[in-house]
């Protein structure tokens, strides 16, 4: 997948300067994701006026090399999907501000307003939280020139492209463990590796990938190694001996946990102990008007279609509350 990859909705949807002030929206969508997306087509739908602010349209699809198990494509790379995304956003006057949400306020007559980075103030009727999430990183040489190239950050998404192929998995917790297993079971050679001293994944998983992949304790990757548009190696060091060693691989799975992008949030509605957005079964926050679908949310499982479903929920869901606040 070309990492320049880039697309958006057409400048005739992008707001205006000072257009926002004189513009209550019904609704404002906050991060351009298969959640955002999906919560603004179908609050169009809803002859909704929508405004998106989000830096960028895609999130972490656009970072997936290939698809195997959203309905309709046999199989799609990330940044075709998203492509699709945009192109059915772009059916719909969606104004659009690329920036960042930095601050959230309710005010009077319930609305809301959003101050962005750019020093813009938006007001709205309701807000669909949906920023996902951003993968933790190794922060190593190599890590960001081969993303999508060998470099993976969801093993339930591209675990098959490397079927029968030497892998390495970063990582000692639950979702490491659990990304070895899917591993073995592609008939991958498998090696995990830990940086902390001891394993944290539950003992019922080490038990299950004991003498069926090479565990590595205490281990850091220090270089992710390639040849043109793909993954060869990793170089290694033991922390404790300080010995490094090379190690021929495909592919590289970091599974060190996920990041939500919800610290603007603090304070403006719950969030969990994971500092997930807590919501309820119809994506309601603790904050009546406030909305939340996607990664960024406690809902388990986080995957494109289920971003997408939340999405279409969120938006429903917040139609029916303007609808009842205007009776």
């Amino acid at each position: 997948m070309p990492m320049d990859f880039k697309m958006d909705i057409p400048s005739s949807s992008a707001l205006n300067e000072g257009e926002e002030k004189d513009v209550v929206f019904d609704m404002a969508i906050l991060g351009g994701g298969p959640a955002g997306l999906t919560a603004a087509v179908y609050a169009m739908r809803k002859q909704m006026s929508v405004i998106m602010i989000s830096p960028d349209l895609g999130g972490q699809v656009l970072k997936t090399s290939g698809i195997e198990n959203y309905m309709g494509f046999q199989y799609i790379t990330g940044a075709e999907l998203s492509q699709k995304f945009s192109e059915q956003a772009q059916l719909f006057s969606i104004k659009r501000l690329q920036e960042s949400a930095i601050h959230l306020k309710q005010i009077e007559n319930n609305r809301f307003v959003t101050r962005t980075d750019g020093g813009r103030e938006i007001t709205s009727r309701t807000l669909i939280l949906a920023t996902g999430k951003r993968w933790r990183k190794l922060n190593i040489p190599g890590e960001e020139l081969y993303l999508g190239h060998g470099v993976v950050n969801c093993a339930v998404c591209d675990a098959p492209f490397f079927k029968g192929l030497p892998v390495v998995v970063a990582g000692g917790g639950n979702s490491a463990a659990s990304a070895a297993l899917d591993l073995i079971r592609l008939n991958c050679k498998v090696t995990l590796v830990n940086y902390s001293p001891g394993w944290q994944a539950d003992p019922v998983l080490m038990k299950q990938l004991q003498g069926r992949v090479e565990l590595l304790d205490q281990h850091q990757i220090l270089e992710i190694q390639g040849e043109h548009d793909r993954v060869t190696g990793v170089k290694l060091m033991d922390r404790e001996s300080k010995r490094e060693h090379q190690l021929e691989t495909s592919g590289v799975f970091i599974e060190i946990g996920l990041i939500p992008n919800t610290e603007v949030f603090k304070g403006f509605v719950a969030l969990n102990e994971y500092l997930e957005i807590s919501v309820d079964c119809a994506t309601r926050t603790s904050r009546r008007g406030v909305f939340a679908a996607g990664d960024c949310t406690s809902v388990p499982e986080k995957q494109i279609i289920i971003a997408a479903g939340e999405g279409a929920k969120a938006a429903l869901a917040a139609y029916h509350y303007i609808t009842f606040q205007k009776h």
